[in-house]
Parts: C-alpha cells; sequence; structure tokens
C-alpha cells in the first residue's frame, strides 16, 4: 500500500519508524510544514530513501499534479498544518486519514493535550479518523485512551500520546490494509462535541482568585516544552513551572495571590479557595534559571492593578508634558521664524 505522508514533529517520527518496520506499506513521499520544514523527518526520508517536499499551498493544482503522478493508495496526515479541501481529500482511492490528540468529538480543534489537562481530565484520547472539510469532524477510524496520572503535566503527558498515537495509526492502517474498516459516526457518541481554541502569547496568566486545584491544572499544563504560567511580583513577570496541591488544605477567605507561608519545597500561596505550594519558578527575563522561591510572607503575587493604574497615569502625565513642550516650541517657531529645537 503505497502512502503520503504529510508530517511533523515528535508524533510524525515516531509513526514513521513504526511504518517502515513493515514492508506491506511503501511510504512514498513525505510533506513536510513549509513554514519550519522538520529536520529530522527530512533526515529520516533521505535515511530511507524517500522523496520528500515542502510546498506553500497542498490543495493548489501544481501539487495535485505531484500526487496523481505518484499514485499513492492513501494520504496521511500527523501534525500537519495546512487545510486540506476536497480535491485533495477525494486523489487517493483509500482516502486521506490524520491522527488527531483527542477523543473526538471531544477535544477537536489546537492545543488538545493542553485543554484536557487544563480541565482535569483523569484520561486523553487519541483518534484516527478520515479527512473531511470540516476541522476534525471525520469518521473514526480507531480511537485509543490512556491516563492522566496526578503527577503527569504537559511534557510527560506529550511523551505517552505520541507513542499511542503511532500505535493508534498502525492499526489504523492495518485495518484500511486488509479492508476491514468500519467508520464511527462521531455524532454515534455525542451529537455536538466541543473545539478547543489555539493558545497564543497572553494566555498564560494565572488568575490568583481561582482554586487551588484550577491553578494546579492550568500549571502542568503549560509547563516545559510550553511556555509556562505566569504571574507577576514586584513588577517582574515571573514564570511558574511547577506546584503541588497540599492535602487538607483548608477553605477560607483571604487576599488570592499572597504568600503566607513557607516550607523547604517552596511557598504556600492563598488561592481563591485555600492554598497551593510553588515549588518552581524563574524570572522571564532568565527563563532558564529556574529556582525555588523563597519569597517573603505577604509577598503579593499577580497583577497590582493600583501600581498599574498609577504607572499608566505617570506615562499620561509625562505624554502630556512632552506635547505641551512641542506646542509651545511651534508657537515660538511660528513669531520668530527659528526652528524650536534651534532656539537658546
Amino acid at each position: 500500500m503505497r502512502i503520503g505522508y504529510f508530517a511533523d514533529g515528535l508524533w510524525a517520527h515516531k509513526a514513521l519508524c513504526q511504518m517502515l518496520k513493515h514492508p506491506e506499506y511503501e511510504v512514498d513521499f513525505i510533506v513536510v510544514r513549509y513554514d519550519t520544514q522538520d529536520p529530522v523527518l527530512i533526515e529520516m526520508a533521505e535515511n530511507n530513501g524517500i522523496k520528500w517536499l515542502a510546498h506553500e499551498n497542498v490543495n493548489s493544482p501544481e501539487f495535485l499534479s505531484f500526487i496523481q503522478e505518484r499514485q499513492p493508495d492513501l494520504l496521511v496526515s500527523m501534525s500537519f498544518n495546512q487545510i486540506l479541501k476536497r480535491e485533495i481529500l477525494e486523489i487517493a482511492p483509500r482516502g486521506f486519514i490524520n491522527c488527531h490528540a483527542g477523543a473526538l468529538p471531544f477535544y477537536r480543534g489546537r492545543n488538545v493535550l493542553n485543554w484536557a489537562l487544563i480541565n482535569g481530565e483523569v484520561s486523553y484520547g487519541v483518534t484516527v479518523h478520515y479527512i473531511d472539510e470540516g476541522i476534525d469532524t471525520g469518521d473514526i477510524i480507531v480511537q485509543k485512551h490512556g491516563a492522566i496520572d496526578p503527577a503527569d503535566n504537559y511534557a510527560t503527558i506529550l511523551d505517552k500520546a505520541s507513542d499511542l498515537c503511532a500505535d493508534a495509526l498502525l492499526e489504523a492502517l492495518l485495518l484500511i490494509y486488509e479492508n476491514r474498516v468500519t467508520p464511527k459516526k462521531q455524532a454515534e457518541i455525542h451529537p455536538v462535541g466541543f473545539y478547543c481554541g489555539r493558545r497564543l502569547p497572553g494566555d498564560e496568566s494565572i488568575n490568583w482568585e481561582w482554586s487551588s486545584e484550577r491553578i494546579h491544572n492550568f500549571v502542568r499544563a503549560i509547563t516545559s516544552p510550553a511556555p509556562g504560567a505566569r504571574t507577576m511580583k514586584d513588577g517582574q513577570e515571573l514564570i511558574v513551572w511547577k506546584t503541588s496541591l497540599i492535602p487538607g488544605a483548608p477553605s477560607y477567605i483571604g487576599t488570592p495571590g499572597e504568600v503566607v507561608g513557607k516550607d523547604r519545597d517552596g511557598v504556600i500561596v492563598k488561592t481563591g479557595d485555600s492554598t497551593i505550594r510553588m515549588i518552581e519558578v524563574s524570572y522571564a527575563s532568565m527563563p532558564d534559571a529556574r529556582f525555588v522561591p523563597r519569597f517573603k510572607i505577604g509577598t503579593r503575587l499577580g497583577m497590582d492593578i493600583m501600581r498599574y493604574i498609577h504607572s499608566l497615569e505617570d506615562r499620561v502625565k509625562a505624554l502630556e508634558a512632552e506635547l505641551l513642550r512641542r506646542a509651545k516650541d511651534e508657537e515660538l517657531d511660528e513669531r520668530t521664524g527659528i526652528p524650536g529645537n534651534l532656539n537658546p
């Protein structure tokens, strides 16, 4: 079975390794992302005598002609980042399939492993499905689930899910190869499902009024290799890489974001309901210089709204003073005919 592979990243590497072990699957060509061009995937292609290319628009007539010339039986997407249109979806006789890191019809969209951790899920899913003209809406071929343990974070889940996705893809390829696929409509699982939006810069801010559990899930969901959760301390941006929940911590009213205690593992911070332990941090100006926080009790974390308002007021006053100075210079220009910047 001749395969055209549209791919990028760790998931793609692991799945390609699996496919190359099976002589019944011939990876005829690999299409890497146009904007990043994964060097590991390119090296794997060259080492195995597989043609690789990058194209700005895989839906273009030029690229469709290339696929027709190669005559693949099946097209496979693994972390590819272009929207695929009807013409390319129908070009291979066995279809175009994708491996998605979510238990469809839930967790469609982007950054779904981060969102699963943020939502406090106890399991995650990977789904191999036919690609249609919707976004992650095609019929399901194989779906697998893995556990999210309390100690897991984004890095560990990413590694687990990449292995599970490779296994799911190989299972789906076998079903397709042996003509044993029984496609499942996503509506059979849930009539609506839901989508996850792409996480963007600025989405990392901790709201200390959230519950301790929500903050902990948020921190572990976007720890490295993601950018890390952010808060402010004395006007400097702080990255919070690791926290832990405190068993039996009582719920009480206090000041969210205030350091209320210390122990050997870090500092204790008040949240919207109880308290949480902050274990590993760094300043955004030096993200790799991580340390165990030893902040003074009473330290306030998060945006100081009044300080921010005062700083804005100072900036407005400075701007007003500059505008007034320029207006006076222009008035002097008109009266003397001498440029203001030349006046003594």
